[in-house]
Protein backbone atom coordinates (compact mmCIF):
# COMPACT_ATOMS: atom_id res chain seq x y z
CA UNK A 1 0.00 0.00 0.00
CA UNK A 2 1.33 3.20 -1.07
CA UNK A 3 1.78 5.85 1.87
CA UNK A 4 -0.10 8.72 1.19
CA UNK A 5 1.36 12.37 0.92
CA UNK A 6 0.21 14.00 3.53
CA UNK A 7 -1.81 12.94 6.72
CA UNK A 8 -5.22 14.16 7.07
CA UNK A 9 -6.59 11.68 9.93
CA UNK A 10 -6.46 15.07 12.42
CA UNK A 11 -9.53 16.64 9.95
CA UNK A 12 -13.08 16.03 10.41
CA UNK A 13 -15.08 14.97 7.51
CA UNK A 14 -16.35 17.81 6.78
CA UNK A 15 -12.78 19.42 6.64
CA UNK A 16 -12.21 17.20 4.52
CA UNK A 17 -14.56 17.94 2.05
CA UNK A 18 -14.07 21.58 2.56
CA UNK A 19 -9.95 20.71 1.66
CA UNK A 20 -11.24 18.66 -1.45
CA UNK A 21 -13.59 21.35 -2.55
CA UNK A 22 -10.85 23.70 -2.56
CA UNK A 23 -7.98 22.16 -4.33
CA UNK A 24 -10.47 20.82 -7.00
CA UNK A 25 -11.14 24.94 -7.15
CA UNK A 26 -7.95 25.77 -7.60
CA UNK A 27 -7.25 23.31 -10.67
CA UNK A 28 -7.35 25.60 -14.25
CA UNK A 29 -10.88 24.24 -15.86
CA UNK A 30 -9.12 24.09 -18.96
CA UNK A 31 -6.71 21.48 -17.58
CA UNK A 32 -9.34 19.36 -15.96
CA UNK A 33 -12.15 19.17 -18.78
CA UNK A 34 -13.27 16.45 -21.05
CA UNK A 35 -11.02 15.60 -23.82
CA UNK A 36 -12.09 16.79 -27.19
CA UNK A 37 -12.47 13.41 -28.28
CA UNK A 38 -15.06 13.00 -24.78
CA UNK A 39 -16.60 16.08 -26.23
CA UNK A 40 -17.25 15.15 -29.84
CA UNK A 41 -18.44 11.92 -28.34
CA UNK A 42 -20.79 13.88 -25.27
CA UNK A 43 -22.14 16.07 -28.52
CA UNK A 44 -23.19 12.94 -30.40
CA UNK A 45 -24.87 11.19 -28.04
CA UNK A 46 -26.74 14.44 -26.78
CA UNK A 47 -27.62 14.77 -30.81
CA UNK A 48 -28.80 11.13 -30.53
CA UNK A 49 -30.95 11.46 -27.50
CA UNK A 50 -32.74 14.58 -28.84
CA UNK A 51 -33.44 12.73 -32.72
CA UNK A 52 -34.88 9.67 -30.42
CA UNK A 53 -37.28 11.79 -27.97
CA UNK A 54 -37.17 9.10 -25.59
CA UNK A 55 -35.93 10.01 -22.41
CA UNK A 56 -35.86 6.43 -20.51
CA UNK A 57 -37.72 5.69 -17.34
CA UNK A 58 -38.05 7.65 -14.26
CA UNK A 59 -35.03 6.73 -11.84
CA UNK A 60 -37.19 5.72 -9.12
CA UNK A 61 -38.67 3.26 -11.80
CA UNK A 62 -35.67 1.39 -12.58
CA UNK A 63 -34.69 1.28 -8.68
CA UNK A 64 -37.90 0.16 -7.72
CA UNK A 65 -38.19 -2.72 -10.75
CA UNK A 66 -34.25 -3.76 -9.32
CA UNK A 67 -35.31 -4.04 -5.98
CA UNK A 68 -38.32 -6.16 -7.46
CA UNK A 69 -35.82 -8.27 -9.42
CA UNK A 70 -33.57 -8.93 -6.46
CA UNK A 71 -31.03 -7.44 -7.75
Amino acid sequence: MVSPLLDFTHLTPDQRIELAEQLWDSLDADLVGPSAADAALLRARRTDLTQDGDPGEPWRQTIQELKTRGA
